[in-house]
């Protein structure tokens, strides 16, 4: 992501400790976000954006960060907190779709602690081919991957095991049939670092991460894996048109404790998706990489679910289990 614009962008609007709100907002009850992960980091930014998006629906909007364990003591201090539509997260579907599958235990059920509230904006992650690969294109990874039956001839880096760019390098190698050696690491930096150091030959993560130094001719992105090309680098072809049948998203969306009425639930999706749709936020969603939704709290139900069955058959073909 272009972190610094963003950053600037969203430090600008205020929403550290809370947001100055127009009278009609003013009888309305507030809100807090909570954030699973640290300031500046993408989920952080894109709650900051939503809380300025949201100001004139509540008579306080409050973005709060709980980091630590990928979003699950964040998702711990949601799932104790009242019912009563003031205290919502905001989070990628990593936590509720790949978390119950990779985890032995969890001290929370992904669908029945929470409630569904609005699915806000899908993202799509790049194939990413480091100096030491040798690839232009999927073709030529493959070729190379195919050709090299040494284990550790195609390496691939990720911000850590049991996350979507781990699995979404899995899903990838069973798709293309190719055999990739999964590189974890504590973030994206370091991984980034890896590949330009020439020590993996690959990096699955989102196009955010490397769009810079793709830009820079430093890496190359050489697939994403959405449906359609990605804005930030629209000269790269999806996978599906390199002739890999994967395509595979991830989503950013925003939950609230289990047991919210249902009126309550509606008021806030509606609100969530009323923002969404406005032209100066879904502008800054599209410029940043993403795909704005803002769905009902039905259809993020149903996505969820999708979802959920989608990555438990390659997830369990890998054998991870993290505890």
């Amino acid at each position: 992501m272009h972190k610094r614009t963003l950053l600037a962008s969203a430090l600008s609007l205020t929403a550290l400790t809370g947001l100055a709100l127009p009278a009609q907002a003013q009888d309305q009850p507030p809100l807090k976000i909570v954030v699973g992960f640290p300031p500046g980091g993408s989920a952080d930014l894109l709650a900051r954006l939503m809380a300025e998006g949201l100001k004139n629906d509540f008579s306080q909007v409050i973005v709060e960060n709980k980091p630590g364990a990928g979003g699950r003591i964040a998702l711990g201090q949601v799932k104790r907190a009242p019912a009563d539509g003031q205290t919502v997260i905001l989070l990628p579907s990593g936590p509720m779709v790949l978390f119950p599958h990779v985890y032995k235990k969890l001290d929370y059920d992904a669908v029945a602690d929470f409630t569904p509230i609005s699915q806000i904006a899908h993202f799509q992650f790049s194939v990413v081919a480091g100096p030491a690969a040798g690839a232009k294109t999927v073709a030529e990874m493959l070729a190379k991957a195919k050709a090299k039956a040494a284990p550790g001839a195609a390496t691939y880096g990720t911000p850590g095991s049991g996350t979507l760019p781990h699995f979404m390098g899995v899903l990838f190698g069973q798709k293309a049939g190719a055999e990739l050696t999964h590189v974890p690491f504590q973030g994206g930096g370091p991984a980034n670092t890896a590949l330009l150091g020439g020590h993996i030959h690959y990096k699955f993560d989102v196009v955010t991460e490397t769009a810079e130094l793709h830009r820079a001719g430093k890496v190359r992105i050489i697939g994403v894996t959405g449906a359609q090309r990605d804005p930030q680098v629209p000269e790269v072809p999806t996978l599906k048109e390199q002739g890999v049948d994967m395509v595979a998203t991830a989503w950013f969306a925003m939950y609230g404790p289990a047991g919210l009425k249902p009126q309550v639930r509606d008021r806030i999706s509606a609100a969530v998706a009323q923002a969404v749709r406005t032209p100066a936020l879904r502008a800054k969603l599209i410029e940043q990489g993403y795909e704005p939704v803002g769905s009902t709290s039905a259809e993020l139900a149903t996505a969820q679910a999708t979802d959920l069955k989608r990555w438990e058959a390659p997830i369990k073909a890998t054998g991870v289990q993290l505890d």
